[in-house]
């Protein structure tokens, strides 16, 4: 069973909870790294814990969810080996994966409804990368990494 981390703050409490039931319905081990309530909370509580672990390739990948998504997307973007990806569309969404090898799903939990956001992740789930010109890529931002190593 394939395991996938999935995190939220307050403004995607909702959302994440949706999520959950579907990724559980496409047969994953869900891990869910918080938040558990509708308190009011700060976003980088827990995007920093998802994007750590699949920095550290202890996760393969994981899915954030705030407000926006704008906040959770920066958050993970920080860590190396991360490619966060903000989407708000299915097509985003499947080449989030196909060209960019993203290993976070980032959504905003205030813009997209359920049944968008079920389909962003589907499409995402299912997409493969596709290498070539896109793996060239990956690789000069990998570069941009090493250079920023103290």
């Amino acid at each position: 069973m394939q395991k996938i981390a999935i995190a939220s703050d307050h403004g995607g409490i909702e959302l994440k909870e949706d999520i959950k039931i579907f990724l559980k319905e496409k047969g994953f081990d869900v891990l869910d790294m918080g938040t558990n309530g509708n308190e009011s909370v700060d976003y980088p509580d827990y995007g920093v814990p998802l994007s750590e672990k699949v920095s550290q390739a202890k996760l393969e990948k994981g899915i954030l969810i705030c407000g926006t998504g704008i906040g959770m997307s920066i958050v993970a973007n920080k860590f190396p080996n991360v490619r966060a990806a903000l989407v708000s569309d299915v097509y985003s969404a499947r080449m989030a994966k196909e060209h960019n090898d993203a290993n976070i799903l980032v959504i905003g939990g205030r813009v997209a409804g359920k049944g968008l956001a079920r389909e962003m992740v589907r499409a995402w789930l299912e997409a493969k990368f596709e290498g070539g010109r896109h793996q060239k890529r990956l690789d000069k931002i990998k570069e941009i990494e090493k250079g920023m190593k103290r």
